[in-house]
């Protein structure tokens, strides 16, 4: 068994992205770049791992400390991947094993891929075994130059390359895998005479061939998992690959997705089995989508538990809530955080819910503002019916029991408690408790004026409403 210590890059500033934010903390399918690497890495069961920081090192720092395990070092200035990886010498160089050198703008590098450059490497007990893709345009990485034999002899850096090297389609990932033995003291001896007047990394090759140490080059056919990421069209074109494969592989789970190409589904949702989703739905984050819904056309949810038999109508959002079994929503209906939708629940078109439960076999259908609310069971809500949860200072609970029945364009205003079975009337704004079963009345008297519009015509000359 060989001790594993993954070792990730993320110093550098990425000019390129045009950003005031580090590069591996922009987002990525519901994820930031380099938290990809790291569920990459986690899959390895290294015995450590190690984020080597720069620009912005506090940035980064902060972005990830639910990463509890994870240890970091400072790489400042930034000279070289060289020198970079030399930053984890007092914590490294008393260690045993392997030393797996991977960046956090590759975000695609499968858990596969590793385990076989481990393999390969442990396998040919060489120093040092890089993992090498062959690119149709190899244009700006460094090219594998191999001896007569076809072993690795050194890698040169796209800058440094004469003419006939730059027609090499063979390149260099910069991923490593590295035994500790003698790796820190060799690091020492890199040296800078290059077009940048860096220490690079690739210049290791070269000196333990000088040593006759062994060095390992394992080539693979996937060099989409080795695209690094420097720029927002790069990150573009990385989204549309990862989109592809997610949706491909949610497909093949038992969903219906009607419109692949407009569907975006987050690295960790998870969907049951005959629910279909149409075009123009996100899923973000950790949302989770029960067995047989449907999510129609348009709609957002973001952290967001939904049960089985769920219907969702067109263009909904949802945001830290919960959904129970066979509700229904929408159109346009607007979920807040902390608002859970119980079971067979109806939450129509433009009707909001903040801070809301809405309980079983309730129903709010129309044009709807419900705010730090608890509403029980069988509950109607009509249309135009809002809760008045702010009096300028402090949100204020407003409690609907079950079974009440609140009449439409009602104002509750909070605090203020329905009892169960009580009636609102239409129209009423209600400013103490409604018992249980009392009919809660609040609105001016209806007066009528006989003959109104032909007394104001001939005392105005104004002409009555259908005249004009």
């Amino acid at each position: 068994m060989h001790d594993l210590h993954v070792v990730i890059l993320a110093a550098g500033k990425s000019t390129r992205m045009k950003s005031a934010r580090p590069k591996v903390l922009h987002d990525l399918a519901g994820r930031m770049l380099i938290e990809h690497v790291l569920h990459t890495a986690r899959a390895l069961t290294a015995t450590s791992t190690t984020l080597v920081v720069g620009h912005a090192a506090e940035d980064v720092k902060a972005a990830l400390a639910g990463w509890t395990t994870l240890q970091f070092v400072e790489q400042s200035p930034q000279l070289g991947t060289g020198h970079a990886l030399l930053q984890t010498e007092s914590l490294l160089s008393a260690k045993k094993g392997t030393v797996l050198l991977l960046y956090g703008d590759v975000p695609l590098l499968s858990t596969g891929t590793l385990q076989r450059l481990l393999e390969a490497h442990h396998t040919s007990h060489a120093a040092a075994t890089v993992l090498t893709t062959e690119l149709a345009d190899p244009y700006g990485y460094g090219r594998i130059v191999r001896d007569a034999a076809g072993h690795l002899e050194r890698i040169v850096e796209e800058r440094d390359a004469s003419a006939e090297q730059r027609e090499i389609r063979e390149i260099n990932s910069g991923i490593y895998a590295l035994s500790v033995s003698h790796l820190f003291e060799t690091l020492h001896r890199l040296a800078t005479d290059n077009a940048q007047g860096e220490y690079y990394l690739t210049d290791l090759v070269a000196l333990y061939r000088q040593e006759h140490r062994k060095v390992e080059a394992l080539c693979v056919d996937t060099p989409d998992e080795l695209r690094g990421i420097n720029s927002r069209v790069e990150l573009a074109d990385m989204a549309r690959i990862v989109r592809d494969r997610r949706n491909a592989t949610i497909m093949l789970s038992g969903v219906t997705l009607q419109d692949p190409d407009t569907t975006y589904i987050d690295a960790d949702v998870t969907i049951g089995i005959d629910t279909t989703v149409g075009p123009g739905v996100q899923l973000q984050g950790s949302t989770t989508i029960g067995a047989r819904c449907t999510i129609l056309a348009g709609c957002r949810l973001r952290n967001v538990s939904v049960g089985d038999d769920v219907t969702i109508l067109d263009h909904c959002v949802l945001t830290d809530a919960a959904v129970g079994d066979g509700a229904r929503l929408g159109p346009f209906a607007h979920i807040r955080p902390q608002s859970v939708v119980g079971r067979s629940a109806h939450v129509g078109n433009f009707v909001e819910l903040k801070k809301t439960t809405l309980g079983t076999g309730s129903k709010a259908n129309h044009l709807a503002y419900l705010g730090d609310a608890v509403i029980g069971d069988g509950v109607n809500v009509g249309a135009g019916t809002i809760t008045c949860n702010y009096d300028g200072t402090h949100k204020n609970r407003t409690v609907i029991e079950d079974g009440a029945f609140i009449g439409s364009n009602s104002a509750l205003v909070a605090p203020v408690t329905i009892g169960a079975g009580a009636y609102v009337g239409a129209g009423s704004t209600i400013t103490r408790d409604v018992p249980a079963g009392a009919l809660g009345v609040a609105r001016g008297h209806q007066h009528n004026k006989e003959d109104w519009t032909s007394t104001r015509k001939t005392t105005t000359g104004a002409k009555p409403p259908e005249a004009q």
